[in-house]
Protein backbone atom coordinates (compact mmCIF):
# COMPACT_ATOMS: atom_id res chain seq x y z
CA UNK A 1 0.00 0.00 0.00
CA UNK A 2 1.12 3.13 -1.09
CA UNK A 3 1.63 5.48 2.14
CA UNK A 4 1.73 9.21 0.72
CA UNK A 5 0.69 12.48 1.42
CA UNK A 6 -2.46 12.20 0.22
CA UNK A 7 -2.83 10.08 2.73
CA UNK A 8 -3.28 12.28 5.89
CA UNK A 9 -5.91 14.94 6.25
CA UNK A 10 -5.65 18.62 5.98
CA UNK A 11 -5.36 20.01 9.44
CA UNK A 12 -6.42 23.91 9.10
CA UNK A 13 -7.12 26.86 6.49
CA UNK A 14 -4.55 29.67 6.19
CA UNK A 15 -6.36 32.76 8.19
CA UNK A 16 -4.21 36.14 8.56
CA UNK A 17 -0.41 36.33 8.60
CA UNK A 18 2.10 37.90 10.66
CA UNK A 19 5.54 37.24 11.15
CA UNK A 20 7.46 36.13 14.30
CA UNK A 21 11.06 35.23 15.08
CA UNK A 22 11.83 31.45 16.64
CA UNK A 23 14.73 31.37 18.74
CA UNK A 24 15.99 27.99 18.59
CA UNK A 25 19.65 26.61 18.81
CA UNK A 26 22.30 25.47 15.93
CA UNK A 27 22.63 21.94 16.16
CA UNK A 28 20.62 18.81 18.57
CA UNK A 29 21.96 15.55 19.29
CA UNK A 30 19.66 14.49 16.43
CA UNK A 31 21.25 16.35 13.63
CA UNK A 32 18.74 19.22 13.58
CA UNK A 33 19.83 22.07 12.21
CA UNK A 34 18.30 25.20 13.37
CA UNK A 35 19.36 29.03 13.03
CA UNK A 36 18.49 32.44 15.28
CA UNK A 37 15.23 33.44 14.08
CA UNK A 38 12.44 32.24 11.40
CA UNK A 39 10.03 33.29 9.65
CA UNK A 40 6.76 32.22 10.45
CA UNK A 41 3.34 32.64 10.34
CA UNK A 42 0.05 33.07 12.52
CA UNK A 43 -3.36 32.13 12.46
CA UNK A 44 -5.55 34.01 14.64
CA UNK A 45 -3.11 34.20 16.81
CA UNK A 46 -2.28 30.75 16.68
CA UNK A 47 1.95 30.02 15.14
CA UNK A 48 1.96 28.05 11.88
CA UNK A 49 4.49 26.04 11.19
CA UNK A 50 5.10 25.12 7.76
CA UNK A 51 7.17 22.41 6.77
CA UNK A 52 9.02 21.04 3.11
CA UNK A 53 9.41 18.07 2.38
CA UNK A 54 12.88 17.36 -0.44
CA UNK A 55 14.04 14.59 -2.28
CA UNK A 56 17.63 14.38 -3.03
CA UNK A 57 19.49 13.97 -6.99
CA UNK A 58 22.08 12.30 -8.36
CA UNK A 59 25.31 11.97 -6.74
CA UNK A 60 23.44 11.95 -2.97
CA UNK A 61 24.09 7.98 -3.05
CA UNK A 62 26.65 6.16 -1.01
CA UNK A 63 27.23 2.21 -1.19
CA UNK A 64 25.25 0.48 1.27
CA UNK A 65 23.43 3.40 2.41
CA UNK A 66 19.84 0.91 2.48
CA UNK A 67 21.53 -1.73 4.53
CA UNK A 68 20.09 -0.08 8.07
CA UNK A 69 16.68 0.82 6.08
CA UNK A 70 15.71 -2.65 5.31
CA UNK A 71 15.64 -4.05 8.61
CA UNK A 72 12.94 -1.68 9.56
CA UNK A 73 9.53 -3.07 9.48
CA UNK A 74 7.93 -3.98 5.80
CA UNK A 75 10.64 -1.73 4.01
CA UNK A 76 12.32 -4.99 2.63
CA UNK A 77 8.85 -5.59 0.94
CA UNK A 78 8.30 -2.57 -0.02
CA UNK A 79 11.67 -2.65 -1.90
CA UNK A 80 11.27 -6.01 -3.50
CA UNK A 81 8.08 -4.12 -5.27
CA UNK A 82 9.90 -0.99 -5.99
CA UNK A 83 12.88 -3.07 -8.47
CA UNK A 84 10.43 -5.18 -9.50
CA UNK A 85 8.87 -1.86 -11.30
CA UNK A 86 12.20 -1.07 -11.67
CA UNK A 87 13.48 -4.40 -13.14
CA UNK A 88 16.33 -3.86 -11.57
CA UNK A 89 17.66 -5.43 -8.10
CA UNK A 90 17.48 -2.48 -6.16
CA UNK A 91 18.29 -4.46 -2.61
CA UNK A 92 21.89 -5.58 -4.21
CA UNK A 93 22.44 -1.90 -5.18
CA UNK A 94 21.43 -0.33 -2.11
CA UNK A 95 23.27 -2.90 0.34
CA UNK A 96 26.34 -4.61 -1.30
CA UNK A 97 26.93 -2.62 -4.94
CA UNK A 98 30.72 -0.48 -4.93
CA UNK A 99 30.85 2.96 -5.59
CA UNK A 100 31.64 2.81 -9.27
CA UNK A 101 28.28 0.79 -9.77
CA UNK A 102 26.11 2.54 -8.07
CA UNK A 103 27.25 6.18 -10.60
CA UNK A 104 25.75 4.41 -13.26
CA UNK A 105 23.19 6.46 -14.27
CA UNK A 106 20.89 3.97 -15.06
CA UNK A 107 21.28 2.45 -11.60
CA UNK A 108 21.61 5.57 -9.16
CA UNK A 109 18.71 7.13 -10.36
CA UNK A 110 16.33 4.42 -9.78
CA UNK A 111 17.68 3.33 -6.72
CA UNK A 112 17.74 7.38 -5.34
CA UNK A 113 13.74 7.37 -6.02
CA UNK A 114 13.43 4.04 -4.00
CA UNK A 115 14.88 5.63 -1.27
CA UNK A 116 13.28 8.49 -0.60
CA UNK A 117 10.15 6.32 -0.82
CA UNK A 118 11.86 4.10 1.97
CA UNK A 119 12.42 6.57 3.94
CA UNK A 120 8.86 8.39 3.93
CA UNK A 121 7.16 4.95 4.54
CA UNK A 122 9.58 4.85 7.42
CA UNK A 123 8.85 8.61 8.35
CA UNK A 124 5.16 8.00 8.39
CA UNK A 125 5.01 4.55 10.14
CA UNK A 126 5.60 5.76 13.76
CA UNK A 127 3.94 9.86 13.03
CA UNK A 128 1.23 10.17 16.04
CA UNK A 129 -1.96 8.79 14.50
CA UNK A 130 -3.66 12.50 15.88
CA UNK A 131 -1.12 14.57 13.22
CA UNK A 132 -2.97 15.63 9.96
CA UNK A 133 -0.53 17.13 7.52
CA UNK A 134 -1.27 20.73 6.10
CA UNK A 135 -2.02 21.26 2.38
CA UNK A 136 0.45 23.93 2.64
CA UNK A 137 3.01 21.61 3.05
CA UNK A 138 5.89 21.81 0.57
CA UNK A 139 7.44 18.97 -1.33
CA UNK A 140 10.46 19.47 -4.07
CA UNK A 141 12.66 17.52 -5.85
CA UNK A 142 16.10 18.24 -6.85
CA UNK A 143 16.30 16.50 -10.29
CA UNK A 144 15.54 12.93 -10.23
CA UNK A 145 13.87 14.11 -6.67
CA UNK A 146 11.26 15.26 -8.34
CA UNK A 147 9.95 12.10 -9.42
CA UNK A 148 10.05 10.95 -5.57
CA UNK A 149 8.13 14.02 -4.71
CA UNK A 150 6.30 13.38 -7.52
CA UNK A 151 4.64 10.39 -6.22
CA UNK A 152 4.41 11.16 -2.70
CA UNK A 153 1.57 14.05 -3.67
CA UNK A 154 0.20 11.22 -5.43
CA UNK A 155 0.76 13.02 -9.18
CA UNK A 156 1.82 9.03 -9.73
CA UNK A 157 2.07 5.41 -8.20
CA UNK A 158 5.12 4.27 -6.76
CA UNK A 159 5.40 1.69 -9.73
CA UNK A 160 4.45 4.27 -12.15
CA UNK A 161 7.61 6.27 -10.65
CA UNK A 162 9.89 3.30 -10.14
CA UNK A 163 9.00 2.42 -14.25
CA UNK A 164 9.57 5.83 -15.50
CA UNK A 165 12.57 6.89 -13.17
CA UNK A 166 14.10 3.43 -14.56
CA UNK A 167 13.49 4.64 -18.08
CA UNK A 168 14.88 7.76 -17.37
CA UNK A 169 17.96 6.46 -16.48
CA UNK A 170 18.63 4.37 -19.18
CA UNK A 171 17.97 7.00 -21.67
CA UNK A 172 20.47 9.40 -19.82
CA UNK A 173 22.92 6.73 -19.67
CA UNK A 174 22.45 6.30 -23.38
CA UNK A 175 22.63 9.79 -24.57
CA UNK A 176 25.61 10.71 -22.62
CA UNK A 177 27.42 7.87 -24.53
CA UNK A 178 27.14 9.37 -27.72
CA UNK A 179 29.06 12.67 -26.89
CA UNK A 180 31.99 12.90 -24.72
CA UNK A 181 30.55 15.29 -21.88
CA UNK A 182 30.43 16.27 -18.24
CA UNK A 183 29.43 18.81 -15.37
CA UNK A 184 31.45 20.94 -13.41
CA UNK A 185 30.79 22.76 -10.29
CA UNK A 186 31.17 26.46 -9.89
CA UNK A 187 31.40 27.85 -6.27
CA UNK A 188 31.41 31.22 -5.40
CA UNK A 189 32.09 34.28 -7.39
CA UNK A 190 28.96 36.89 -8.39
CA UNK A 191 25.95 34.73 -9.88
CA UNK A 192 25.65 37.15 -12.92
CA UNK A 193 29.25 37.08 -14.11
CA UNK A 194 29.11 33.11 -13.54
CA UNK A 195 26.64 32.43 -15.45
CA UNK A 196 27.58 35.07 -18.12
CA UNK A 197 31.42 32.98 -18.35
CA UNK A 198 29.60 29.84 -18.22
CA UNK A 199 27.50 31.08 -21.60
CA UNK A 200 30.72 32.43 -23.08
CA UNK A 201 32.35 28.84 -22.54
CA UNK A 202 29.49 27.57 -24.62
CA UNK A 203 28.57 25.63 -21.95
CA UNK A 204 24.88 25.48 -19.31
CA UNK A 205 24.09 26.22 -16.47
CA UNK A 206 22.54 23.16 -15.54
CA UNK A 207 22.49 23.67 -12.15
CA UNK A 208 21.42 27.14 -10.48
CA UNK A 209 21.30 25.49 -6.73
CA UNK A 210 21.79 28.78 -4.69
CA UNK A 211 23.89 29.25 -2.07
CA UNK A 212 26.22 30.35 -4.21
CA UNK A 213 27.04 26.76 -6.33
CA UNK A 214 26.23 26.61 -9.80
CA UNK A 215 26.75 23.38 -11.83
CA UNK A 216 27.78 23.90 -15.46
CA UNK A 217 27.70 21.39 -18.60
CA UNK A 218 28.83 20.46 -21.33
CA UNK A 219 31.84 18.88 -23.74
CA UNK A 220 34.39 17.65 -21.76
CA UNK A 221 36.70 20.39 -24.00
CA UNK A 222 34.58 23.42 -23.04
CA UNK A 223 35.10 22.39 -19.29
CA UNK A 224 38.52 22.14 -19.33
CA UNK A 225 38.66 25.28 -20.99
CA UNK A 226 36.66 27.01 -18.68
CA UNK A 227 38.65 25.74 -15.86
CA UNK A 228 41.44 27.33 -17.37
CA UNK A 229 39.47 30.56 -17.42
CA UNK A 230 37.37 30.30 -14.06
CA UNK A 231 34.91 33.23 -13.22
CA UNK A 232 36.64 35.55 -10.97
CA UNK A 233 36.39 34.39 -7.29
CA UNK A 234 34.82 31.34 -7.75
CA UNK A 235 36.21 27.66 -7.78
CA UNK A 236 35.32 25.13 -10.83
CA UNK A 237 35.49 21.72 -9.45
CA UNK A 238 35.04 18.43 -12.08
CA UNK A 239 31.80 16.37 -10.95
CA UNK A 240 32.09 12.52 -11.17
CA UNK A 241 29.06 12.17 -13.29
CA UNK A 242 28.66 10.17 -16.70
CA UNK A 243 27.58 13.27 -18.65
CA UNK A 244 25.62 16.96 -19.40
CA UNK A 245 22.51 16.21 -18.04
CA UNK A 246 19.73 18.87 -18.10
CA UNK A 247 21.60 20.06 -21.16
CA UNK A 248 20.60 19.76 -25.00
CA UNK A 249 22.93 16.83 -25.18
CA UNK A 250 20.10 14.80 -23.58
CA UNK A 251 17.23 15.02 -26.08
CA UNK A 252 17.29 11.65 -27.11
CA UNK A 253 16.00 11.03 -23.28
CA UNK A 254 13.48 13.17 -23.50
CA UNK A 255 11.64 11.82 -26.72
CA UNK A 256 11.87 8.19 -24.84
CA UNK A 257 10.26 9.52 -22.13
CA UNK A 258 7.76 12.08 -23.74
CA UNK A 259 6.40 8.73 -25.22
CA UNK A 260 6.14 7.03 -21.88
CA UNK A 261 4.50 9.92 -20.25
CA UNK A 262 1.74 9.68 -22.98
CA UNK A 263 0.63 6.28 -21.16
CA UNK A 264 0.35 7.70 -18.15
CA UNK A 265 -2.68 9.13 -16.17
CA UNK A 266 -1.29 11.32 -14.05
CA UNK A 267 -3.38 12.98 -10.80
CA UNK A 268 -3.23 16.32 -9.62
CA UNK A 269 -0.60 17.17 -6.72
CA UNK A 270 -2.79 16.37 -3.21
CA UNK A 271 -0.16 19.19 -1.53
CA UNK A 272 1.75 21.80 -2.78
CA UNK A 273 4.76 20.85 -5.79
CA UNK A 274 7.16 22.81 -6.43
CA UNK A 275 8.99 22.60 -10.16
CA UNK A 276 12.24 22.50 -11.06
CA UNK A 277 11.90 25.08 -14.22
CA UNK A 278 10.86 28.22 -12.27
CA UNK A 279 10.42 27.12 -8.57
CA UNK A 280 6.30 27.57 -8.65
CA UNK A 281 4.07 25.50 -7.75
CA UNK A 282 2.31 23.00 -10.39
CA UNK A 283 -1.62 21.99 -9.36
CA UNK A 284 -2.50 20.11 -12.86
CA UNK A 285 -1.10 16.18 -12.77
CA UNK A 286 -0.53 16.30 -16.19
CA UNK A 287 1.78 19.29 -16.45
CA UNK A 288 3.72 18.18 -13.39
CA UNK A 289 4.07 15.05 -15.82
CA UNK A 290 5.33 17.23 -19.16
CA UNK A 291 8.10 19.01 -16.67
CA UNK A 292 8.98 16.03 -15.82
CA UNK A 293 9.89 15.18 -19.26
CA UNK A 294 11.24 18.64 -20.21
CA UNK A 295 13.44 18.41 -17.06
CA UNK A 296 15.53 16.21 -18.37
CA UNK A 297 17.24 18.73 -20.93
CA UNK A 298 16.57 21.57 -18.80
CA UNK A 299 18.43 23.57 -15.49
CA UNK A 300 17.31 22.74 -12.65
CA UNK A 301 16.53 25.88 -10.84
CA UNK A 302 16.88 24.29 -7.65
CA UNK A 303 17.53 28.26 -6.05
CA UNK A 304 14.03 29.82 -7.08
CA UNK A 305 12.67 26.42 -5.91
CA UNK A 306 14.09 27.53 -2.05
CA UNK A 307 13.25 31.26 -2.97
CA UNK A 308 9.88 29.83 -2.98
CA UNK A 309 10.37 28.27 0.10
CA UNK A 310 11.64 31.28 1.93
CA UNK A 311 8.32 33.36 0.48
CA UNK A 312 5.86 30.37 1.68
CA UNK A 313 7.18 31.08 5.28
CA UNK A 314 8.82 27.31 5.61
CA UNK A 315 10.07 27.00 8.91
CA UNK A 316 10.94 23.38 9.18
CA UNK A 317 12.57 21.42 5.86
CA UNK A 318 13.63 17.23 5.93
CA UNK A 319 15.07 15.87 3.50
CA UNK A 320 14.83 12.70 2.60
CA UNK A 321 17.27 9.51 2.23
CA UNK A 322 19.73 9.85 0.84
CA UNK A 323 20.25 13.44 2.77
CA UNK A 324 22.65 16.08 2.98
CA UNK A 325 23.67 18.04 0.57
CA UNK A 326 19.73 20.03 0.39
CA UNK A 327 19.50 20.31 3.89
CA UNK A 328 23.36 21.81 3.17
CA UNK A 329 22.18 24.25 0.59
CA UNK A 330 19.01 24.58 2.83
CA UNK A 331 21.45 25.80 5.90
CA UNK A 332 22.95 28.64 3.47
CA UNK A 333 20.03 30.07 2.10
CA UNK A 334 17.11 29.45 4.36
CA UNK A 335 18.62 31.05 7.57
CA UNK A 336 16.41 30.47 10.43
CA UNK A 337 14.68 26.80 9.84
CA UNK A 338 14.70 23.63 11.58
CA UNK A 339 16.82 21.12 9.74
CA UNK A 340 16.59 17.24 9.57
CA UNK A 341 18.64 15.45 7.11
CA UNK A 342 17.44 11.27 6.62
CA UNK A 343 20.67 9.73 6.94
CA UNK A 344 20.36 6.68 9.06
CA UNK A 345 17.26 5.23 10.58
CA UNK A 346 18.51 6.92 13.74
CA UNK A 347 17.96 10.51 12.26
CA UNK A 348 13.95 9.15 12.27
CA UNK A 349 12.93 10.57 16.02
CA UNK A 350 14.16 14.23 14.99
CA UNK A 351 12.27 14.07 11.71
CA UNK A 352 9.33 12.64 12.93
CA UNK A 353 9.29 15.45 15.69
CA UNK A 354 10.04 18.00 13.01
CA UNK A 355 7.15 16.67 11.13
CA UNK A 356 4.87 16.83 14.19
CA UNK A 357 5.71 20.27 15.33
CA UNK A 358 5.60 21.90 11.83
CA UNK A 359 2.73 19.75 9.82
CA UNK A 360 0.79 18.69 12.19
CA UNK A 361 -2.98 19.68 13.00
CA UNK A 362 -1.75 20.74 16.83
CA UNK A 363 1.22 23.57 15.70
CA UNK A 364 -0.02 25.99 17.85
Amino acid sequence: MSCTLKDLSPSHTRDSLASIDLEVSSKDAHGTWSASSATAARIGGRLELVIAIVCPGQGSQTPGMLTPWLELPGLADLLTGLSAAADLDLSAHGKTSDEDTIKDTAIAQPLLVASGLLSWRALMSDLDQGVNVSPDTILAGHSVGEITAAALTGVLTEAEAMSFVALRGRGMAEAASVTPTGMSAVLGGDQDEVLATIAAAGLTPANVNGAGQIVAAGTLDQLAAFAEAPPARARVIPLKVAGAFHTSHMGSAVEALASRADSLEASDPAYTLLSNRDGEAVSDGPKVLERLVAQVSSPVRWDLCMDTMAASGVTGLIELLPGGTLAGLAKRALKGIEIVALKTPDDLPAARDLLTRHAGRDNA
